[in-house]
């Protein structure tokens, strides 16, 4: 049967969309279904979305604030653009790309550090209608390398480094890395930022600063169908190769606007910090285009946590006035490490609205959250989404929703949850916990994994037909207010960021000494989630810290830091089935120390290795 829209949901989503403004009307609202996985909406519509976060706002907020710029050294000034100073910015810099020969439906890949010409590149891509591609600063040069190739993006746009804390990260030697032999870039564009040396081909590279003192200070916006792509964002699966899910231009558009006006009740003069980096969904759509969208003051932080100081946050806080913070549990947590007393000691009166993202925030980090940041009188919305759902599905509303702590709360307008049993059947019953999926389509939903609609099907729409299937699982009360439970596929979450278990391993097994691996994930006091490999060598091993060091050093050079195993245990076997498959859950059960709850290991090919294991398995000290 079709995927249907209550006339609720449609009545609801019409109206969202007419605050918006549009080039042309959409002839009809959605099409399309969970079982072909071909969902469109505002069909016949066209629009562009610069438009809608820029220019709409030049007659009211010409000279408001559209965006605060905190570098990572505090002694350094920080910076502001106007909404009008903004809009020239963006102009600008998509008639850099046009004159670079960037034109509607070429990809731009972004590798940068958080600096205010990434926010203003990537809607100059949106302007012009080039599709962007942001690639998190922190991915190794054979990742970055990967997401080219699959994206085939044409020109790449980097620092020559990047600040982060007390290092310099060396951003546009790593791209020179990643790009030898492939054909498809051929622009190189290099924004100073870090001053240091790097090598510049000729003909390929070229300064930022060079050539945008030549652009105009106009460009119109080129007008954009409903569903022509905006941008691809890679994330990682259960299967070693990243997924670039492709967000198309007006449903991501309509809902990221209305779910940050909703969620966060943002008022006119309010100074909303989103401390993502723009590598990941939540810089996309609540760092960038949600806030301008509703013309708020966005700020944009280039920094670190706990530099040079772990008071930083509270300080940029008091600094800004920040009304509205919105932070990952994993910051939460490595900031609650050096005690109540560093938050204690600011007032942080500008303060309305905290908020969570990432992954599922724990009780402790929510209390110490707000008590001791939201000095108990602000809301403190746990937001739940996905890269593939482009915005906020299930929350609280600030101020609105009674808050509970380690609770998503309620799922927000137009949005139908369902939790399912093992048996791929609905769970009718009010209270319950099963796995989460959607019912019925949202405007912002990823349209497809770029270049492989078949793994898009796969992925989210065969293992409960006609629901899409989140890969989490989750517990709903009696109010209605659901708790997410974390991960039920082969996905671990390290610091909000997901990473596909087969990816990690295709990359343990790269070395020379490595049989086969297996990771998981492992509990993790401030990560939420850490990663423990166990490891099978081949009989040339004799010193396995020396093993141990080695593997690290290859996912980072492979992947990058943030997949460098925590603990790595080098084993004789792994548990498998008789048909060779590795029980996974079994060694999860190990880790998060369930020996009481492994089961039935007598179907095993070899169940004496599941006691080997246990004994000499490790802890996170």
């Amino acid at each position: 049967m079709p995927t249907l829209l209550s006339n609720e949901q449609s009545d609801y989503w019409s109206q969202v969309a007419q605050s918006f403004v549009w080039r042309k009307k959409w002839e009809k609202l959605q099409t399309g279904d969970f079982h072909k996985a071909n969902v469109e909406w505002f069909v016949g519509g066209e629009l562009n979305i610069t438009e809608n976060c820029l220019d709409r706002h030049l007659e009211d907020r010409r000279q408001k604030k559209a965006l605060i710029f905190e570098p990572n050294n505090p002694n350094e000034l920080a910076s502001f653009l106007t909404y009008g100073e903004l809009h020239i910015s963006v102009c600008c810099f998509a008639n850099l790309l046009l004159n670079r020969g960037i034109k509607k439906g070429d990809v731009v890949c972004f590798y940068m550090g958080m600096t205010p010409e990434l926010m203003i590149g990537i809607l100059a891509c949106a302007r012009i209608g080039a599709i962007f591609s942001v690639v998190f600063g922190g991915f190794s040069p054979l990742s970055l390398r990967g997401r080219l190739e699959d994206s085939n993006a044409k020109m790449i746009i980097t620092h020559d480094g990047g600040f982060r804390g007390d290092k310099i990260v060396p951003l546009k030697q790593m791209v020179d890395e990643a790009i030898v032999d492939l054909e498809s870039i051929k622009t190189v564009l290099v924004v100073k930022r870090t001053l240091q040396e790097i090598s510049m081909k000729q003909g390929r590279d070229y300064y930022y600063d060079a050539l945008i003192k030549d652009a105009e200070l106009y460009c119109p916006a080129v007008t954009m169908k409903s569903e022509d792509p905006l941008f691809i964002l890679y994330t990682s699966g259960s299967t070693g190769k990243p997924k670039g899910l492709l967000h198309t231009t007006a449903g991501y558009m309509v809902h990221v606007g209305k779910s940050f006006k909703d969620v966060f009740q943002y008022k006119e003069n309010d100074i909303f910090w989103c401390t993502a980096d723009i590598g990941w969904i939540t810089g996309h759509s609540y760092m960038t285009f949600g806030p301008l969208l509703n013309g708020a003051t966005t700020v944009m932080f280039e920094g670190i946590p706990t530099y040079p100081t772990p008071a930083r946050f509270w300080e940029v806080v008091e600094k800004h006035q920040v009304t509205h913070l919105y932070t990952a549990p994993t910051a939460i947590r490595s900031l609650e490490k050096f005690g109540h007393e560093i938050p204690e000691k600011f007032k942080m009166k500008s303060l309305k609205v905290l908020g969570s993202v990432g992954e599922p925030i724990n009780d402790e980090a929510w209390l110490w959250y707000h008590k001791y940041v939201g000095k108990e009188r602000c809301p403190l919305v746990d937001t739940w989404w996905q890269t593939e759902t482009g915005g906020i599905l299930i929350s609280a509303l600030a101020g609105i929703t009674e808050l509970k702590p380690g609770y998503a709360s309620l799922p927000l307008e137009g949005i139908e949850p369902a939790l399912m049993n093992e048996q791929g059947v609905e769970i009718k019953d009010l209270v319950a916990s099963g796995n989460l999926c959607l019912k019925t389509p949202w405007p912002s939903l990823a349209r497809t994994i770029y270049g492989d609609h078949e793994r898009f099907i796969q992925t989210y729409f065969t293992t409960y037909p006609g629901y899409y299937f989140t890969g989490d699982g989750a517990r709903r009360e009696a109010n209605g207010f659901y708790r997410i439970t974390g991960r039920v596929d082969d996905v671990i979450n390290v610091s909000g960021h997901r990473l596909g278990t087969a990816e990690v391993e295709e990359a343990i097994n790269e070395h020379v000494d490595i049989v086969e691996s297996a990771v998981v994930g492992l509990p993790h006091p401030v990560k939420g989630q850490g990663i423990y490999a166990f490891v099978v060598p081949t009989n040339n091993v004799v010193d396995s810290e020396k093993l141990e060091k080695e593997i690290r050093d290859l996912v980072v050079k492979i992947i990058g830091p943030i997949a460098r195993p925590d603990l790595i245990q080098v084993v004789d076997g792994l548990p498998k089935t008789r048909s060779g498959k590795i029980m996974r859950r079994i060694l999860r059960k190990i880790v998060e120390n369930e020996i009481e709850n492994i089961g039935d290991t007598s179907t095993l090919l070899n169940p004496e290795i599941v006691e080997i294991i246990i004994k000499t398995k490790k802890s996170l000290s």
